[in-house]
């Protein structure tokens, strides 16, 4: 499929899948990091014509991934009339948790606690909108190395790109005249305070990963197995006890 007509396909399940609802949602909201993941999605949701309530939230944010956050929030709302644009500062809330916590310090810990605050942040949006929650995760993360925190950036209602490879999510931004700052920015969970990219915290780059993911006899494949076992836990339904008859 041309990445011009996977555009309009995600679009349309998006769509499909609103109205097909129990009980019809009234909005999308998608958290944005100036990332391409988030911009692609976000721009797949206003594509439906449904209301749609795009929320940049920093927390002790990096100004270049700030900015690119903003300035993608801004081409959205100039180009698609249904789409609104807030921005909700999590500083202060974040730096309370942090105190309160001070016992229970642990800088991983920490830096998954920021995506779960915004997780949070994003229900509550979406809870006062009667909206649902477009998450940004795609085939990469979310089903070959689960690169992403738990109840937090994987915390959504639904996934819309999370079966298109990082490689095509890069097509789909040209497709979709995302900006190029955007596109030529290294992927970042934005996550920790030193800037630190996706391919340098997984030791691989997204096309050795896609290539390892597809590929048994790959030399990254013992790698790739390894980060995947490690993040199963995310991925795999909540373990059970099961009580015998």
């Amino acid at each position: 499929m041309k990445p011009s007509e996977k555009t309009i396909f995600i679009s349309n399940w998006i769509k499909n899948y609103v109205n097909n609802m129990p009980r019809k949602a009234q909005s999308l909201v998608i958290g944005i990091s100036g990332g391409i993941d988030s911009s692609v999605s976000s721009t797949l949701s206003a594509m439906t014509g449904l209301r749609t309530i795009v929320v940049s939230m920093p927390i002790k944010q990096i100004s270049s991934q700030q900015d690119l956050s903003l300035k993608h929030q801004e081409w959205l709302v100039k180009n698609f009339k249904n789409v609104e644009a807030h921005l909700v500062n999590l500083d202060e809330l974040f730096k309370t948790f942090e105190s309160n916590l001070s016992k229970f310090n642990d800088e991983h810990g920490m830096a998954n606690s920021r995506a779960r605050l915004r997780m949070t942040t994003l229900y509550q949006v979406a809870a006062s909108n009667k909206g649902i929650v477009v998450g940004t995760g795609n085939k990469v993360e979310d089903f070959g190395v689960g690169f992403y925190t738990k109840y937090g950036d994987g915390g959504v209602d639904i996934s819309p790109i999370a079966d298109c490879n990082k490689t095509e999510i890069w097509e789909l931004g040209k497709e979709l005249k995302i900006l190029k700052e955007i596109i030529d920015a290294a992927p970042t969970d934005g996550l920790w305070d030193d800037g630190r990219t996706d391919e340098g915290q997984l030791g691989l780059k997204y096309t050795e990963l896609e290539e390892a993911m597809k590929n048994p006899n790959s030399p990254n494949r013992e790698k790739y197995e390894k980060i995947r076992k490690l993040n199963l836990h995310k991925m795999e339904p909540i373990p059970i006890c099961k009580i015998p008859n």
